[in-house]
């Protein structure tokens, strides 16, 4: 199909056909995913009226040429199951024409008359423009029209443009560093909306991805209990760190109303400075008895809670197995584990030579160690040889980034999670119901 532009209110009403001529329908309106920040949103789809007087999802990908008098749809298959928008689906014409939207640069409000869609460098069918119409002033006989690029026009993203309920379902398909970079532009009043409406286990991920400010701000909305509840489900290490951005006083009542078999790793943790080994670590990493078969470790590393920096590397240490731990005896990669016979100990491949960090070294050292090794995890160990945790470069790349770098937004491009998407893409509608050749 050539890369025509097509303004989506021209294409209510065209008669789309099937790749053999016969007719189908008409276009009724399209679908499409708004995203979490200003770049373009994808085109999912159109809704096509069947002459049976019920309407059916077509995926763009379906779509062979869009031409001024008519639609004509490709070879393939179209699930002929009516209709049914999703949370994280909005219809063109059915509600985002009419909406509020301000330009950017001139601080301007119109309302959405139009919007342009085209098909990008990915094949992927975007908005590009949107035509605004402004209020009518005593020298402008009629109403002024103009043509923006979708960057230059806010106030038709996910947060503004749909209600909250729809949100949280859109936020419930996005990883939580999504969630979180969205949740940072959203107003005070939408921001506790969400907070209150998440499970602890859900917001206690997306605090682990916060800036540093928006942490403290939300962290201050909750009740004493429930930010208690929240900081027990987060990672000590991010834990740790939260607490340590608090005075005193509210951090250590903050401890006080944790579970104390959560709250003591986190204390642990406090007692270094945040810039060290011991203070960037994780005292949760993998920590096997040496008697334990590779069947058992590798059981241990596909466990989905396990950060994969975390699964890259178990440590085999005497009992006690639990940080700190008895006598370090050393690690083994998983790379090892999938190449040995199930029925193996892990004792006889531990790697005993691999140089440990001690718990006071610096940033600096900490860096230079995993670069000079390659590795994504290694020990943090203490003087008296016990296993005190574990630093994933994940942690050292926190640390390294510039102060503020989560308030940033990312180039186009950059990330693909940002996008709002029907479950796994528009073709996912095309499962049950089908028929070929449509």
């Amino acid at each position: 199909m050539a890369s025509v532009r097509v303004f989506v209110a021209r294409m209510a009403g065209l008669a789309v056909y099937g790749p053999d001529g016969e007719r189908i329908g008409k276009v009724r309106d399209v679908v499409v995913s708004l995203r979490v920040d200003s770049h373009p949103p994808r085109v999912l789809g159109l809704v096509v009226d069947l002459s049976a007087r019920r309407s059916i999802f077509v995926p763009m990908l379906r779509v062979a040429d869009i031409a001024p008098t008519a639609v004509t749809l490709a070879s393939g298959s179209v699930n002929l199951r009516s209709f049914d928008q999703r949370p994280n689906e909005t219809l063109v014409l059915g509600q985002l024409l009419n909406s509020p939207a301000t330009v950017r640069e001139a601080g301007t409000e119109g309302s959405v008359v139009d919007v342009a869609v085209e098909p990008s460098r990915t094949r992927d069918w975007v908005i590009t423009k949107v035509a605004l119409r402004f209020r009518r002033t005593r020298l402008a006989r009629r109403p002024r029209v103009e043509v923006y690029g979708w960057e230059a026009v806010s106030g038709l993203d996910v947060a503004a443009a749909q209600g909250a309920d729809r949100l949280l379902a859109v936020f419930d398909s996005m990883r939580p560093a999504d969630v979180a970079a969205a949740l940072s532009r959203l107003p005070d009043d939408r921001q506790r909306h969400v907070v209150d409406a998440l499970d602890d286990e859900r917001l206690a991920d997306v605090f682990e991805e916060l800036s540093e400010s928006d942490q403290r701000e939300l962290l201050g909305y909750l009740d004493d209990d429930r930010a208690a509840d929240v900081l027990e489900a987060m990672s000590p290490d991010d834990a740790a760190d939260l607490l340590g951005e608090l005075d005193d006083d509210e951090a250590g009542r903050l401890l006080e109303l944790m579970e104390p078999d959560e709250s003591e790793p986190v204390r642990r943790l406090l007692r270094y400075e945040w810039d060290t080994a011991g203070g960037l670590m994780t005292p949760e990493p993998i920590t096997l008895g040496p008697d334990v078969t590779v069947a058992e470790a590798l059981a241990r590393v596909r466990n989905p809670e396990v950060p994969p920096a975390l699964a890259s590397m178990v440590f085999v240490v005497r009992p006690p197995t639990a940080t700190p731990t008895g006598r370090y005896l050393g690690c083994v990669h998983a790379q090892q584990l999938l190449r040995a016979a199930p029925f193996e100990l892990v004792a006889g491949m531990v790697d005993a030579d691999l140089p440990q960090l001690g718990p006071e070294a610096g940033l600096g050292e900490v860096t230079r160690y995993f670069a000079s090794y390659n590795l994504v995890a290694g020990p943090v160990v203490d003087a008296e040889d016990h296993l005190l945790g574990a630093v994933t470069v994940d942690d050292v790349l926190d640390h390294l980034l510039p102060q503020g770098w989560r308030d940033r937004d990312l180039a186009p491009g950059e990330v693909h999670g940002g996008t709002v998407r029907a479950a796994n893409g528009a073709g996912d509608r095309t499962h049950d119901g089908e028929v070929h050749g449509a």
